[in-house]
């Protein structure tokens, strides 16, 4: 048993050393690691849905939620983080597929890969609302980072994420993300 959990640490710990792939390909210096990333994603989850559940009649199960955030990435400790452009090379599922035989492979004799399984296929589902937080979540984060690596590096080859406009699940998901389009904008 200790063994097991002792492997599931290690696939975690691993993300500490596992870049942001798109960030590298796209030139930024010192790009942030999967493990920073995920925690920026249960950090926008965990204030998400607090604000959400303030202003409408939405709950969230926020043991859930959190756990989904901190799951979302796992596989990328194997597969590492492989930039959008790749992925999209690819055939439609690929990613997924790969993601979720990396995952059951990683939670393999561990007592707790039923239910990990089950978080990590409800967040791919996008049917909860939970699930559709942590995309929500996964997104604002990502485009926060972008825009902050815009103004502390001058990175123009990022360019690319602001070109199509992205959907959220939750209006104060995309509220936060048309202020961050227009800060860029008016900074330019």
């Amino acid at each position: 048993m200790t063994n097991s959990i002792l492997n599931l640490l290690l696939s975690g710990n691993q993300l500490k050393r596992t870049a942001r792939g798109g960030w590298v390909m796209r030139g930024v210096p010192n790009a942030e690691d999967v493990a920073a990333h995920s925690y920026g994603v249960a950090w926008t989850a965990m204030l998400l849905a607090n604000q959400i559940s303030l202003e409408t009649n939405v709950q969230f199960d926020m043991a859930r939620l959190l756990s989904m955030a901190l799951i979302h990435d796992i596989p990328e400790g194997l597969t590492t983080d492989i930039p959008s452009p790749a992925w999209k090379l690819m055939p439609t599922g690929a990613k997924e597929d790969v993601e979720r035989g990396v995952m059951a492979q990683i939670v393999e004799g561990n007592a707790q890969s039923d239910q990990l399984m089950e978080l990590w296929e409800e967040m791919h589902g996008r049917q909860t609302a939970e699930s559709k937080l942590v995309h929500d979540a996964d997104k604002v984060e990502m485009y926060l980072q972008a825009w902050q690596y815009e103004r502390q590096f001058g990175n123009q080859q990022l360019n690319e994420f602001w070109e199509k406009e992205h959907q959220f699940h939750f209006e104060l998901s995309q509220s936060i993300y048309a202020e961050i389009r227009s800060k860029r904008t008016s900074a330019k």
